[in-house]
């Protein structure tokens, strides 16, 4: 595998990245990837700092000539999403990503990538760097922990931004401008339960519903992909006699569940094996053309001593099975668009109660507080306490932006082509940020990530190259205050 991303175009933006993908960087974990950035600008001569919620933030001054443009932020988060495939030694807070290119792509070693929003970064570090750049006022806004809680955006202080357009560099289709997202609501519920002995004469299994493709549960929850965590409890709630000792669904708040996995045990293991098996026919039947690896087995296990007690454990099954998920409602203003959605992305028992966590989207606020509100009546009737927290306003478009004007015209005298203007299904931070900073005139945009939140996750090479000279072009085509 090649894995000197250095060679690749344009030069500054893959040496910074390929040194980004070689520091540990999951959320809560950004120490080294800030102290990078800081030295980066501190060797450039920048002013450089970093806020009580840890976003760094640099300034560089215009280029001669450029002092009556409009300020600009250039704004990009820190972290990545950890998600490895299950036979993937590997260790998020300690291990260098191995990135390599394959064919057309970056991509990595049965992990994330981090080119969400890696790349972005590296651009910004790239901009910093480069003093042939024409451009105005340029301030750089490095921010912290975006993928689980949006927390340096929360922490964003007002005053700080001195900038009248802040361009965000986190979106993941070339050629498309961003300027509207989701807003968002977190639903975490716990369910409590007594135990019990597990029942005698019973075979245990390890029930296992793996090889799903997961991803972005914003931008992927468009493409109707299961649930392992819907399929794993939607099997056990029609299993006669089932009991469950412990159940490890899903994984980060804001991905799609790829596998989930349950120990129970049954009083007729040849019935139970057969019901899998054909239970497994018949998902990647209903998959089929979405799902093409779906795999759900049952392995034989040590048997437990102890399982959730069997009035818990139905409520469980009924709720995880009642729970609302996916795709709610369509947008009528954008024409494919998902106006709301949510996603059941943790299923996890620690011997005293079952944690389930949901992560709401919607452009309209009252609908995602309409769905908080129906995940926390099913939840109730189960017996489990649900809080609704973490709530953040979507991002309105304003189609007569004057950024949105002059990237059109660029992107046109770049390409020959108009760029797409739309709305993301998806949590930018803009909507925060804008929440603090009203004035700001805001656009996402970004190179071409598929899959990410996914070991697929994958960059194209191209894409990246022509999202520069965008960026580049767009720079010197500010409009003056």
């Amino acid at each position: 595998m090649n894995r000197d991303l250095t060679a690749l175009r344009p030069e500054l933006v893959w040496k910074h990245f390929a040194q980004i993908a070689r520091i540990p960087r999951p959320s809560g974990h950004e120490e080294a990837i800030r102290a990078y950035v800081a030295g980066v600008a501190r060797s450039l001569g920048l002013e450089c700092s970093e806020d009580e919620a840890h976003n760094v933030y640099v300034r560089k001054p215009a280029t001669p000539g450029m002092e009556d443009r409009k300020g600009v932020v250039l704004q990009a988060h820190l972290d990545m999403v950890p998600q490895k495939n299950n036979d993937k030694t590997f260790d998020f807070e300690q291990d260098p990503i191995d990135a390599y290119i394959d064919g057309d792509w970056v991509t990595a070693d049965g992990t994330t990538l981090g080119a969400d929003n890696g790349i972005g970064a590296a651009a910004i570090l790239a901009v910093l760097e480069d003093s042939t750049l024409v451009h105005g006022p340029l301030e750089a806004l490095f921010t912290a922990t975006e993928e689980t809680g949006m927390d340096g955006a929360f922490g964003l202080k007002a005053g700080l931004l001195q900038g009248d357009i802040l361009l965000n560099l986190d979106s993941e289709t070339e050629g498309e401008l961003y300027v509207g997202c989701a807003g968002g609501l977190d639903a975490n519920i716990t369910l409590d339960y007594a135990t019990e002995p597990a029942p005698a004469g019973c075979k245990a299994y390890r029930l296992c519903v793996k090889g799903l493709k997961g991803g972005h549960s914003g931008i992927q929850i468009v493409a109707q992909r299961a649930n392992a965590n819907k399929l794993l409890f939607r099997l056990l709630n029609r299993t006669e006699g089932v009991s469950i000792a412990s159940v490890d669904g899903g994984g980060l708040r804001n991905a799609i569940p790829r596998e989930a996995v349950a120990v129970v045990t049954v009083p007729d293991g040849a019935a139970f094996e057969a019901a899998v098996a054909a239970y497994e026919k018949t998902v990647q039947a209903e998959y089929a053309g979405v799902e093409d690896a779906i795999r759900i087995f049952a392995e034989p296990c040590e048997q437990p001593s102890e399982v959730i007690a069997g009035e818990a454990a139905r409520r469980l099954m009924r709720a995880v099975v009642a729970c609302p998920d996916g795709v709610e409602r369509m947008s009528e203003a954008m024409p494919g668009l998902v106006e709301t959605s949510t996603n059941l992305a943790r299923v996890v028992s620690d011997g005293r109660c079952v944690k389930m966590q949901c992560l709401l989207r919607s452009s309209v606020n009252s609908a995602k507080e309409a769905l908080g509100e129906a995940i926390s009546a099913v939840m109730d009737l189960a017996g489990a306490a649900t809080e609704l927290s973490g709530a953040y306003n979507g991002w309105n478009p304003d189609m007569e932006s004057p950024i949105l004007k002059a990237m059109t015209e660029s992107y046109e005298a770049l390409y020959g082509r108009k760029p797409l203007v739309t709305a993301i299904h998806a949590g930018l931070e803009c909507g925060i940020i804008g929440s603090n900073y009203p004035s700001l005139d805001m656009i996402s945009f970004g190179p071409t990530i598929c899959y990410p939140h996914s070991p697929d996750e994958k960059v194209e090479i191209a894409s990246v190259g022509k999202f520069y000279d965008f960026l580049v072009h767009t720079l010197r085509n500010v409009p003056r205050k």
